[in-house]
C-alpha cells in the first residue's frame, strides 16, 4: 500500500511509540565486564588510555564486584598482570597468582557474580606471546599443556568459566579432557573461537602490560579479511566442546558475528575491545561524538547483529543509564 496511507515515521513520533517499536533492547543482564588483575592490596592503577579503567589488586576488585552485581551486571572477566614473567608464563598456572587470588575473594565477597578467567600465555611470558617459543615462532601442541594448567588452576580457585583467548589449535579439547579428568566437569569454556589479529587490541595491551617483544600475532590469529576461516574456527571449536564461542573485535566484524551466531547452536558472544572503547572517549573529549549516545548505539549493533551477551568496558556506565 503506497504513500501516503503507509507513513513510516508514525511509529517514530514519540518515545514511547518509539518503544513499543523497538526491535533490539539492551538490558544489563547482557554485559560482561572486563577487570584487570594486579599485585598488591588497596592498588589502583588509572589505565591511561582507557579512560575510567584501572589495574587493581583482588581486594578492591571485589569491591568492584560489589558494585557490578548492584547494576544488574552477571559477571566479569579477569585478565592478570602477574608479579613476576618468564619464558614459559609460569605465574599464569600458579594457585597462588593474581586471578586465582582474585577469584577467591570475589567469591567469598560476592558469591553470585559469574566469574569468567581468561586463559592466555601473553601477560603471563616474558616474550609476551602466547604460548612456548622455539625456533622464534610459537609451539602450538607444548602451549596446550599450559593452557589446559591454567584452565583448571582457575576453575579450582572457583571461576565458573575458563575462556581460552590464545588461538592455538586443539585448545578447546584438550582444555576439555584436563577439566574432566580432575573432576571439574561443570567447569564452562567459553572459547575466543573467532580472534582476528586486530589493530584495536593496542590500548588492551597497555592495560594488560602484554604487548609481544618480538614480531606479532598474525601467525596464530586470524586474518582480518576472512569470513569462511571464522566459520571454521567457531564450528572446530563446538566439536571439540566449547560451551559459547566469541568474536573478537565486534564492531569492525559485525558480518562475522552475523555469521557466526547463524550457524552456532551454542551461545555467541562478542567483545567490544579496548580500541573501540577508547576511540569514541578520545572522540567524545574533543567534542566530536556524544560519549552516552555513541556507546548505546554501538553496544545495540553488536546486540542486534547477533551477540547474546557482550564483553564491554562500557558496562558499568552503560548499566547506569539504563536504570536511570
Amino acid at each position: 500500500m503506497p504513500f501516503p496511507n503507509v507513513r513510516m515515521r508514525r511509529l517514530r513520533k514519540t518515545e514511547r511509540l518509539r518503544g513499543l517499536s523497538r526491535e533490539t533492547v539492551l538490558d544489563p543482564g547482557d554485559f560482561i565486564y572486563p577487570l584487570f588483575v594486579c599485585p598488591g592490596t588497596g592498588v589502583k592503577n588509572p589505565i591511561s588510555s582507557m579512560p575510567g579503567c584501572y589495574q587493581m589488586s583482588a581486594d578492591l576488585i571485589a569491591e568492584e564486584c560489589e558494585e557490578i552485581e548492584e547494576l544488574g551486571i552477571p559477571g566479569v572477566i579477569l585478565f592478570g598482570i602477574p608479579e613476576a614473567k618468564d619464558a614459559v608464563g609460569s605465574h599464569g598456572y600458579a594457585a597462588d597468582g593474581v586471578v586465582p587470588r582474585a577469584i577467591r575473594q570475589i567469591r567469598d565477597q560476592v558469591p553470585g557474580m559469574l566469574i569468567i578467567a581468561d586463559v592466555c600465555m601473553c601477560e603471563y611470558t616474558d616474550h609476551g606471546h602466547c604460548g612456548v617459543i622455539r625456533d622464534g615462532d610459537v609451539d602450538n601442541d607444548p602451549t596446550l599443556e599450559l593452557l589446559s594448567k591454567a584452565a583448571l588452576c582457575y576453575a579450582e580457585a572457583g571461576a565458573d568459566v575458563v575462556a581460552p583467548s590464545d588461538m592455538m589449535d586443539g585448545r578447546v579439547a584438550h582444555m576439555r579432557r584436563t577439566l574432566d579428568e580432575a573432576g571439574r566437569q561443570d567447569s564452562v569454556i567459553l572459547s575466543y573461537a573467532v580472534k582476528y589479529a586486530s589493530a584495536f587490541y593496542g590500548p588492551f595491551r597497555d592495560a594488560a602490560e602484554s604487548a609481544p617483544q618480538f614480531g606479532d600475532r598474525r601467525a596464530y590469529q586470524m586474518d582480518p579479511p576472512n569470513i569462511r576461516e571464522a566459520l571454521r574456527e567457531a564450528a572446530l571449536d563446538i566439536e571439540e566442546g566449547a560451551d559459547m564461542i566469541m568474536v573478537k573485535p565486534a564492531l569492525p566484524y559485525l558480518d562475522v558475528l552475523n555469521r557466526v551466531k547463524a550457524m552456532s547452536p551454542v551461545p555467541v558472544g562478542a567483545y567490544n575491545v579496548s580500541g573501540e572503547f577508547s576511540m569514541i572517549h578520545a572522540a567524545a573529549e574533543k567534542g566530536w561524538l556524544d560519549l552516552k549516545r555513541t556507546s548505546h548505539e554501538m553496544l545495540v549493533s553488536i546486540k542486534r547483529a547477533g551477540a547474546d551477551f557482550i564483553l564491554t568496558y562500557f558496562a558499568k556506565d552503560v548499566a547506569r543509564d539504563l536504570r536511570s
